[in-house]
């Protein structure tokens, strides 16, 4: 039996386990005892990443529509289908007609590699990932006060933090063994608060649980900024010598009394003022946030907030402080990381920076690159349903499960003129495709991917694809090929982290010989050295840090008589995303298996609904029939529900309004109304 190490496909947390294998088949997991992150445990998605790999449903030929049907074809037919459609497209339309949408689920080469394909070989910056949907908020708004969009600290700071503040983050759901970490440093006695309307597991270990309204995180964190400055306990020494903005910001919280904050937050003046007490008295304090926070149409602000809380309090730069926005996909650090974004070279160099683009230029033959930043996919998927848009490229995402206001988005894909498919099952998404490539998943497979603490780690191959699969490196090589640009063949994927590395400053220290065992945390400058754990210790990465006034905005739609609850959406702990590996993955299927949501029994007597019946829930955007779930976990007015079942997907019900700067879609807070089925 053979053992490989590498690394987990689920959350952004970045286990590293060994796969064990007998011939071509994988029969199980085994956890590392000494890799630094994992520490010889695995979540339940983890002991079964090996589960889904040889299920019968995976895809093994390319297909190709024909007649209205996909049916099998050769390799050479495919991409000559996806070059001459995409060709095709652009000679009518124009070259920024077509969209590429990129993975988090893929490696860091091939991440690098779409984004190569579309502005060297097809002449576009439509180019982007499901960061779009998840952390655009925390690129832009960290990118704005501390010059990185990246988790400052590293995940073993929390063993030496004296206060953590969670908010916006289901962690022992999303992020498990972050989870555990955050409750063993709350039992050996560091501070906890939690900020969240749910009674979550972590609330029920927490000092202080903050159960304040859904969309109103910006007035709870400059209520607890109004208290530490009129209170004088903010740290001065830090925001004289370290940033840039404090006065202006100051008299911005000034009106924000625990008084006013509670009037929209429905919590009380005592609990912001005890929270905001609680942080500042720390000598240590983490914060860690995650779609709770950024996926609001004022994600960028409240990303803001806490970035200026940190600041305000000097938290940030040294072991247990910091601002960590935990990453929901396996590679979604990865996929930012190596440009797969509309404006965004691979380590944040600018696509309108002259030097920048000759840089590129340079580097991919010479040929001119296109300097205006393209569609973020969210715009790109309205865009493509006003018919601007014609043509679209997905690798390794499931947009008609994943993004917003599903009607919208299957008439956005069923209006294009070609949709390629790159994947490992036939998605929902794939079944609309065009053509659909078969990909290699994460056990068959080299390269990298990135973790949420900025760990560079290996993943190795264990057993071969299925039939005529192919690796998404090998696809989009063979794209590029078919296209007649020969400036993209390698012999391996440790190849193309050399170009990387050649490219792009955070990574410039990054080859495959280096990362056995515990990877790399960026900005690794050169091959000497060590990596950075802790960004932002002697100066920012933007040299001051800047305090950013920030103006409340309440949700874009919030209940009233017809649509009387607030939904809100995520993820439970035994799947993940659309499902179409845990879905496929008997014991975690087993555990949970149909669409549900959670709702306050109080409700439910009011309206005559009982536990495990189902019930109609409905937005102004759609309909579903669900199973009911009563319970206290949620208060009264308010409704839970998991995005992982196609069958009862929660967004065919949320909201497709966007934050005007990540333009990321407000999936927090829809309004609804629900009713007895039948």
């Amino acid at each position: 039996m053979k053992r490989t190490f590498t690394v987990c496909p689920y959350c952004g947390t970045g286990c590293m386990f060994y796969l064990l294998s007998d011939g071509n088949r994988l029969v199980g997991v085994e956890p590392s005892r000494n890799h630094p992150v994992s520490r010889g445990g695995l979540c339940v998605k983890g002991w079964n990443a090996f589960s889904f790999v040889g299920h019968p449903d995976r895809l093994t030929v390319p297909l190709v529509r024909k007649d209205g049907e996909l049916v099998p074809v050769s390799w050479d037919e495919a991409l000559a289908r996806v070059v001459s459609g995409l060709r095709s497209v652009q000679g009518r339309y124009g070259k920024d007609s077509i969209m590429f949408a990129s993975s988090a689920k893929a490696t860091n080469e091939e991440n690098f590699l779409l984004m190569k394909l579309a502005r060297r070989v097809f002449g576009t910056n439509n180019i982007d990932h499901c960061a779009r949907l998840c952390h655009s908020s925390t690129v832009v708004g960290l990118a704005e006060t501390f010059g990185s969009g990246a988790m400052t600290n590293s995940i073993d700071c929390i063993d030496k933090a004296d206060l953590i503040f969670v908010i916006g983050s289901n962690t022992t759901e999303q992020h498990p063994l972050i989870g555990t970490r955050i409750i063993n440093a709350a039992k050996r006695g560091a501070k906890l608060i939690v900020a969240d309307n749910r009674v979550i597991r972590l609330a029920r270990h927490a000092d202080s649980h903050l159960r304040h309204k859904n969309g109103s995180d910006v007035a709870l964190l400059s209520g607890m900024m109004q208290v530490i400055i009129s209170e004088g306990l903010e740290n001065r020494a830090f925001i004289d010598s370290r940033t840039e903005g404090y006065h202006e910001f100051a008299e911005s919280v000034r009106e924000w009394t625990p008084e006013r904050a509670a009037s929209f937050t429905g919590l009380s003046a005592a609990e912001i003022s005890d929270a905001a007490r609680q942080y500042a008295a720390a000598g240590s304090a983490m914060i860690f946030y995650s779609m709770g926070i950024t996926q609001h149409t004022h994600g960028v602000d409240n990303v803001r907030c806490i970035a200026n809380l940190a600041m305000l309090t000097g938290n940030v730069g040294r072991e247990g402080t910091g601002v960590n926005p935990l990453r929901g996909q396996n590679n979604v650090q990865g996929g930012c990381d190596m440009g797969a974004l509309p404006d965004l070279y691979s380590g944040y160099q600018k696509v309108a920076d002259p030097s920048v683009r000759l840089k590129f230029e340079k580097a991919w033959g010479g040929a001119l690159l296109p300097a205006t930043p393209g569609l973020p996919l969210t715009l790109a998927m309205n865009a493509a349903a006003r018919g601007d848009l014609k043509g679209m490229f997905i690798m390794g995402e499931n947009p008609l499960i994943s993004d917003p206001d599903q009607a919208h988005v299957l008439a956005a894909l069923q209006s294009l003129e070609l949709l390629v498919v790159q994947d490992i099952f036939l998605t929902e998404t794939a079944q609309l495709a065009d053509v659909v490539l078969p990909a290699a998943c994460f056990a068959e497979k080299d390269g990298s991917f990135t973790n949420t603490e900025r760990r560079i780690q290996l993943l190795k191959k264990a057993v071969e694809p299925p039939g005529e699969a192919k690796a998404d490196w090998e696809i989009i090589c063979g794209v590029a090929a078919a296209a007649g640009f020969y400036g993209m063949k390698y012999e391996n994927t440790s190849g193309i982290m050399a170009e990387i590395a050649s490219l792009t400053p955070i990574y410039a220290g990054v080859s495959h010989r280096r990362l056995p065992l515990a990877g790399l945390q960026w900005p690794c400058t050169d091959a000497d050295h060590p990596g950075t754990p802790i960004l932002h210790r002697e100066r920012f990465s933007r040299g001051l840090g800047k305090f950013v006034p920030v103006t409340y905005r309440p949700p874009a739609e919030t209940p009233d008589d017809a649509y009387p609850f607030v939904l809100t959406t995520g993820r439970t702990y035994f799947h993940w995303h659309t499902g179409s590996m845990t879905r496929r993955t008997h014991l975690l299927d087993r555990e949970e298996n149909r669409a549900f949501v959670e709702m306050n029994p109080d409700d439910a007597t009011k309206l005559g609904i009982k536990g495990g019946e189902r019930a109609v829930v409905s937005s102004r955007r759609g309909e579903i029939t669900v199973f009911t779930k009563l319970t206290d976990v949620v208060p009264p007015g308010v409704l839970f529900m998991p995005f992982h079942f196609a069958e009862g997907a929660a967004n065919a019900l949320t909201n497709n309004e966007l934050d005007p700067e990540s333009h990321i879609p407000e999936f927090k807070v829809s309004a609804v109304r629900v009713r007895r089925a039948g």
